[in-house]
């Protein structure tokens, strides 16, 4: 029975996955909005447990993509002994940074992983970073 809580803390760690250090400069509002539309959207994927959507706002190949395929396996683990699971993260993105093709925003939050009677919280603080893709900017 010691298994279960260490699902749900393995759940958590992931996230600190999706981040990583950069730095940057300003760039156009149109691409800082639409990097952060991005980030959010993913995080709500997430929230849903639509993992092929997630997936979606990634780079195919990219470490954040196969974190997403790491967290679906895990959600799927944790729904075999407790019989579901409910994912929160609530993220706020900051000092988004553009250049060219590659751009990095600022990532502070919280991820809320409920299962069974269990509950656990992890910060999700970071750096992460995406790439422009034709129109479309994805987590890298």
């Amino acid at each position: 029975m010691k298994k279960k809580p260490f699902l749900i803390i393995a759940f958590l760690i992931l996230s600190t996955f999706l981040v990583s250090c950069s730095g940057g400069t300003v760039t156009p509002a149109t691409d800082e909005a639409k990097v952060k539309s991005v980030i959010n959207e993913f995080y709500l994927a997430i929230n849903d447990q639509n993992w092929n959507k997630a997936k979606g706002y990634c780079v195919p190949g990219s470490d954040a993509y196969y974190v997403v395929f790491q967290y679906e396996d895990l959600a799927d683990t944790i729904i075999q002994y407790y019989g579901n699971v409910t994912i929160n993260c609530v993220v706020a993105v900051s000092n988004v940074s553009v250049y060219g093709s590659y751009a990095t925003a600022d990532v502070n939050g919280t991820l809320i992983t409920t299962a069974g009677y269990e509950y656990a919280s992890e910060p999700i603080s970071g750096t992460m970073t995406l790439q422009k893709i034709g129109n479309s900017w994805k987590i890298y």
